[in-house]
């Protein structure tokens, strides 16, 4: 049977998942009665939010010109947090369908995605979808792409995945523009990995593309990269549900249900093999992806501590990206330094810790790590501002910069470059795509970045901008460590990595609003912001005060003096011994700007 591979790629909320929808019920791989909106999307999250966050595979039967063909899709993701994603998937197919919204037109993340498919070579069948909207405007988004990629006009194809309109036309153009799978001559089995999850019940389930040769049930198969090995216990399709088969033969797309313990075992990239028959040299593979962002995750109390360890243990088994070590906080006790891809993903993280492991947690200031060089000539890696050495020690210390693209309206140009300076950005060049769409690129630190600089570009733009940024090295810059002092105790979980000329502003900022979230204590509560031994903010929590001598009816002035002297002592001996208790939501509103 003929074999097509494609893939579904678009900016976040351009309909990937309703066209992958339509498709499967046009084929008759899912029955009316089982039809769901975002059915390949199994996560609760991903309905409640309308994004994708896992890619999912799925094979359809399709006739066209009285010939069966066999279609495997793949759904990705959106969103720039999950680009890594998309990057996977691609490498797994000959196609991809790029999907552009007639309303909204090209955005940031579609020339991202766009990029990634140019570099795996692959043929690009463009897309319109949601024509049926009163505000597609056809026209101008036609022109958008036909100067983006270079096609024809009657290349693009016209649909609107709510209504079914032009999804057959899209299904033939699969089968007719996208080439087969090449045939190899190689015997021995080679199949690559691209992605890997554990089943609470199954075990390790790996989602395959063979290359090379054929991969029976019951055979024994070898990591070529971990050296890992194992028993393909059942082999098959999704269509969406696991089918079984005998044999998974060579282009097809497919799953291995494998009695590993571990994804580390059969990690993403990798390539497997028989172990009787072993190929001889591995496939391409990905490269390792690095997170971007990290951030303290503490239990509320100390005894849930084994439980939080169990449920990252578990997330990191069905998430690659991933990445967690212990960390000990004196205000907030044992927890974990994670690693994201962005703010986007330590969100959804963070709401799969509640709901499915039901922990609430506490999650301190996303930062991001940086390069530290010592007096001694050594080069050290830090991911918090408490992992800093003294400022004696420090000669040089380098943030990691991105390069970032906004694609915006020509109306809010201005705003959107007074923004990027605002960030310490560096514009670069701008591109125009039409006479009404820009593209602005430029350079920016990666911490600036995470706070909230997408809200506000959203602001500044009416909702209309998209941005797209990648890793692009590390810059030495003038930054220092802020410290926070709570009556005169350093507080390490609240210290901050910064550039020079933003701290003052930023500690007063800060120590402002420590004073609206600490309560109020029986004695005088100094809060500071410091670098190194010169405090740079200061803001005084007042003491509760006890009215000692109202129950005094007469008498000479000096027995008030008395008490209110003892009542004075007391508050002086309790400032020495007195301890605060920071409040547990106190990162949570120190992260909110507003």
């Amino acid at each position: 049977m003929e074999i097509r591979n494609f893939c579904i790629i678009a900016h976040i909320d351009h309909g990937k998942s309703t066209l992958a929808d339509r498709m499967l019920e046009l084929s008759g791989t899912v029955q009316k009665r089982e039809m769901k909106a975002q059915l390949l999307d199994k996560m609760d999250l991903e309905r409640e939010k309308g994004i994708t966050i896992k890619l999912t595979p799925v094979q359809m039967k399709w006739t066209a010109k009285g010939d069966e063909y066999e279609l495997n899709l793949i759904d990705t993701p959106g969103h720039v947090d999950f680009s890594y994603e998309v990057s996977r998937s691609l490498t797994a197919c000959e196609g991809v369908l790029l999907v552009v919204d007639a309303t909204q037109g090209i955005q940031a993340q579609t020339l991202a995605n766009l990029y990634l498919a140019l570099e795996a070579d692959l043929k690009i069948i463009p897309v319109l979808n949601k024509i049926d909207l009163p505000a597609a405007d056809v026209g101008r988004v036609s022109a958008e792409v036909i100067k983006l990629i270079g096609c024809k006009k009657e290349e693009i194809l016209l649909s609107s995945a709510k209504t079914g309109e032009g999804v057959r036309e899209i299904l033939d153009a699969v089968v007719e523009r996208v080439p087969a799978p090449k045939e190899s001559e190689d015997e021995a089995l080679r199949a690559l990995i691209f992605d890997s999850y554990y089943d609470d019940y199954r075990g390790v389930v790996l989602y395959v593309r063979v290359f090379d040769g054929t991969l029976k049930s019951g055979a024994e198969i070898k990591m070529m990269a971990s050296g890992g090995e194992g028993l393909a216990l059942e082999v098959g399709f999704l269509s969406p549900g696991f089918n079984k088969k005998k044999v998974l033969g060579n282009g097809e797309i497919g799953y291995i249900v494998t009695n590993l313990r571990s994804t580390s075992e059969a990690k993403v990239g990798d390539t497997v093999t028989t172990k009787r028959d072993s190929a001889e040299d591995s496939l391409a593979g990905y490269k390792e992806v690095s997170p971007f962002v990290y951030a303290g995750i503490f239990p509320p109390s100390n005894e849930l501590y084994p439980q939080l360890k169990e449920a990252l243990e578990r997330l990191s088994l069905s998430d690659a990206a991933l990445q967690f070590t212990p960390e000990n906080s004196q205000v907030l006790g044992f927890g974990f330094r994670v690693g994201f891809l962005g703010l986007l993903h330590l969100e959804i993280i963070k709401e799969r810790l509640e709901r499915e492991y039901n922990i609430d947690v506490i999650i301190t200031n996303p930062g991001t790590d940086y390069k530290v060089l010592l007096t001694n000539g050594e080069m050290m890696e830090v991911q918090s501002a408490s992992e800093l050495p003294d400022a004696q020690k420090i000669e040089a210390i380098e943030e990691p910069w991105v390069k970032a693209e906004v694609l915006t309206p020509k109306a809010y140009l201005g705003a959107v470059i007074e923004l990027v300076l605002k960030i310490r950005g560096i514009q670069n060049n701008m591109e125009f795509v039409d006479e009404n769409l820009t593209i602005v690129h430029f350079r920016a630190p990666l911490a600036t970045l995470l706070t909230d600089f997408y809200d506000q570009l959203k602001s500044v733009t009416s909702g209309y901008g998209s941005l797209n940024y990648d890793l692009d090295g590390y810059q030495q810059e003038d930054l220092v460590r802020v410290d926070f002092y709570v009556a005169s105790e350093k507080v390490d979980a609240l210290s901050l990595i910064t550039h020079r000329a933003n701290a003052v502003n930023l500690g007063q900022d800060i120590v402002k609003r420590l004073k609206e979230i600490i309560p109020r204590q029986m004695f005088k509560v100094s809060l500071q912001a410091g670098i190194g031994g010169k405090f740079i903010a200061r803001a005084d929590l007042s003491a509760m005060r006890k009215n000692v001598t109202g129950h005094l009816y007469g008498g000479d002035i000096s027995r008030k003096k008395k008490l209110l002297q003892k009542q004075a002592k007391g508050k002086e001996r309790m400032k020495k011994f007195g301890k605060v208790e920071i409040p547990n939501d106190t990162f949570a509103v120190l992260l909110k700007k507003d």
